[in-house]
């Protein structure tokens, strides 16, 4: 499996807080995003490539994340990205939201994605992206 971990860093912006003064839960999403795009980036493609070059998404099927601690406006914010498994079909990333500065781990989970075409129904990933992603 692919040993190759993305870094993302980045800082949290007011507009991803709450009326509580935390990270809305769904900005969680966003930045398992963000770690994936870098993620792609490190192996080799951008994931744009695959979308525009292929006609390929990787659609996702299921998303879990475990909260941890809150993030607050200004924090600085770290997303170790790993990709846990590949098939021809099935993808899945693991995510660590840490707060960088004080090392607190925020939250983790995974998100699993089926790799579908322009007509949106299952495919395979054409071997050049699953060599790259298997590492």
């Amino acid at each position: 499996m692919n040993s190759q971990i993305a870094e993302s860093r980045f800082r949290v912006r007011y507009a991803e807080t709450d009326q509580m003064g935390v990270v809305y839960y769904s900005n969680y999403l966003v930045w398992m995003e963000i770690g994936r795009g870098d993620l792609c980036r490190k192996c080799g493609f951008a994931y744009r490539e695959l979308e525009d070059k292929e006609g390929i998404s990787i659609a996702v099927a299921d998303v879990q994340c475990r909260y941890r601690a809150p993030a607050r406006y200004d924090d600085a914010i770290l997303v170790h990205t790993r990709v846990k498994r590949v098939r021809r079909r099935v993808l899945t990333f693991t995510y660590e939201i840490t707060n960088e500065t004080t090392g607190q781990r925020l939250a983790e989970g995974y998100t699993t994605h089926v790799a579908v075409g322009r007509n949106g129904k299952p495919c395979s990933l054409p071997d050049r992206y699953y060599q790259l992603l298997s590492g």
